[in-house]
């Protein structure tokens, strides 16, 4: 019997990718989900640049979504946190 679903063993985890083009978001990320499976957690606006290069910007972008706070790797706005630090 097959399951339905993505397995463990086959999609790395916690490593950032990007998704194509057409994409609503523009990076995804396969965490350990409830249990056995892994969740996928797409985040980023595929619009958008990232300029973390840039000091002002990056203290600005931490300072307004809170980073300190974002713990949970089940969410999207931990992974964008973590894409700019």
């Amino acid at each position: 019997m097959k399951r339905k679903g993505v397995s463990i063993k086959k999609k790395p985890l916690n490593k950032p990718f990007r998704l194509p083009k057409g994409s609503s978001k523009k990076f995804g990320v396969y965490v350990k989900g409830s249990g056995d499976k892994p969740k996928k957690v797409t985040f980023g606006d595929p619009n958008m640049p990232i300029k973390k290069n840039i000091p002002a910007n990056k203290k600005s972008f931490l300072a307004r979504h809170n980073c300190a706070a974002k713990k949970d790797k089940t969410t999207a706005g931990y992974w964008s946190c973590k894409m700019w630090a």
